[in-house]
């Protein structure tokens, strides 16, 4: 496995079309994978609510409990 580092020289030894292609690639990727995660944490949302672990609360109700 490469080194960040190894990453990085390999990346600079691109052209500047292909480091701009491998820049979009990876913020796409990066992207998909943030929306994955936040899928994955409404799922978890969503099941700890149906199982009466949590309950809706208002953004006063919050905040109320944060300034205390």
């Amino acid at each position: 496995m490469k080194t960040f580092g190894q990453i990085v020289e390999s990346a600079e030894e691109l052209s500047v079309e292909e480091q701009e292609t491998l820049v979009s690639i990876l913020q796409h990727r990066l992207g998909d994978e943030r929306r994955a995660e936040l899928v994955q944490a409404v799922r978890e949302a969503r099941q700890e609510y149906k199982a009466g672990r949590c309950r809706a609360t208002s953004p006063t109700e919050i905040l109320k409990k944060i300034r205390v």
